[in-house]
């Protein structure tokens, strides 16, 4: 039976596994850390260690070749080749692993690649554990990550490897991938005949994701052979692939990328783009409270009023998706999202706000003036609290000539309505009251 037969057998090798490279030159995508005497390529031809040991901490999003790198790596260079998952790993297995590579690289003068998967995960002492391993070259450490470093990684960890950024593979990579995978014997041997539209749909399925586009190429396999067909289909991958799973982990950099993308793209006033992002976190299982408090933040900080009616908008659609729940809830959510996204637009009285915490953290504040403060306890007025104070109602007009703001602070001015939308209105209005109240 042959390789490619036997991986379409229930309970075989997956296929991502199967097509994993052997070489650097196998390698898809990533060419930006390949290029002739790049420190990976130098770790990977480096047979003896006389060029010393490089940590190297690999950042991208999932499919892109980490562990492929990293296997690569080892293999080439003829190390030994350690695996951990930051998952299942404690302190104890990590101690273990420098112990014996310690004893491996003295007693046999081999030294050891360690593979650390997923180190965001570890906890600042199990970090903490790799150091001596790492300062000292007992192990050359090559960890993964799907989230910033910066945010993720120790210091001293960092300071002690080279940051390498993986990119996400483009759609000629991807299709490299699947056409070699078709055609190799560690794939599916050329048994099947792939469409040209079953590919595209491949691609797209995948997010530029290798592992999920050869395991949608296997799955879409395994239909065709259960068919006793030998043609794989666009219609076929729609059946074996349910739907496209998202690249988002609610926890790590993709959660706050499109959610930082969609309050953007609402700000910009470009409602597809708006749309595109909340379809996608609808679709990854976001919680739609998260996107709906943010919705009602971006009503006040980018339209404002501009639109004044955008945050009552924004509430009602919260307080719809605590009524009615998912999957519903997207509904409001979308009409808040369009209206939200085609309003006119003005921080103003956002940044008025923060014009006015600057000079109050600067320490200008200064005393509320006598006519303002409190009048209504015993003694106030023998302090002259209340004195003089006008009471705008008692005028024809609603508004009185009349200082509000300390002395210090008397001709500050931190409202700076734009003329978008309602503000338009406003700044002729607010130009009136000032010109009453301060005698301009």
């Amino acid at each position: 039976m042959t390789d490619a037969r036997v991986g379409l057998r229930s309970g075989a090798v997956p296929l991502a596994v199967r097509m994993r490279p052997k070489s650097l030159d196998e390698v898809a995508g990533q060419r930006h850390l390949l290029t002739p005497g790049s420190p990976l390529v130098a770790l990977a031809n480096d047979k003896t260690g006389e060029r010393g040991s490089v940590s190297v901490i690999l950042w991208g999003p999932p499919g892109t070749g980490k562990t492929t790198l990293a296997q690569v790596i080892a293999h080439s260079s003829g190390r030994r080749f350690v695996e951990l998952s930051a998952v299942t790993a404690g302190v104890k297995d990590v101690r273990q692993v420098m112990d014996e590579a310690l004893s491996n690289r003295d007693l046999y003068g081999i030294s050891t690649v360690l593979f650390l998967d997923e180190i965001h995960r570890f906890t600042k002492a199990q970090q903490d554990a790799l150091l001596p391993g790492v300062e000292n070259g007992w192990v050359i450490l090559v960890a993964a990550t799907t989230e910033n470093p910066s945010f993720s990684v120790i210091s001293p960890l960092l300071s002690r490897s080279l940051l390498l950024t993986l990119e996400t593979l483009t759609e000629d990579d991807l299709a490299t991938l699947i056409d070699r995978a078709v055609a190799d014997p560690r794939g599916l041997g050329g048994r099947f005949e792939l469409e040209a539209e079953a590919r595209t749909a491949i691609i797209q399925l995948s997010s530029g994701d290798a592992r999920r586009a050869l395991t949608a190429l296997e799955a879409a396999s395994i239909t065709a052979d259960s068919e006793q067909q030998t043609t794989i289909t666009a219609e076929k991958v729609s059946r074996a692939v349910d739907r496209a799973l998202l690249r988002y982990d609610r926890q790590g950099d993709e959660h706050y990328d499109v959610i930082s993308a969609f309050i953007k793209s609402i700000r910009g006033s470009d409602a597809d783009a708006a749309l595109h992002y909340l379809a996608r976190m609808i679709e990854a299982g976001e919680d739609p409270r998260f996107i709906a408090r943010r919705l009602i933040v971006s009503a006040s900080e980018d339209i404002g009023m501009a639109d004044p009616t955008a945050l009552g908008v924004a509430v009602a659609a919260a307080d719809a998706v605590q009524y009615i729940g998912m999957p519903e809830g997207r509904i409001p959510l979308a009409q808040a999202t369009v209206h939200l996204a085609t309003a006119p637009k003005s921080n103003a009285s956002y940044m008025a706000l923060d014009a006015a915490l600057a000079d109050v953290r600067a320490g200008r504040a200064g005393r509320v003036p006598k006519h303002l403060r409190d009048a209504h306890y015993a003694g106030a007025k023998k302090l002259g609290h209340g004195k003089g104070y006008v009471y705008p109602h008692d005028d024809e007009l609603g508004v009185v000539t009349q200082q509000y703001l300390p002395d210090s602070l008397k001709n500050a001015e931190y409202y700076r309505p734009t003329d978008h939308g309602n503000e338009r209105d406003i700044a002729t209005r607010w130009e009136k009251l000032k010109r009453i109240i301060r005698r301009r």
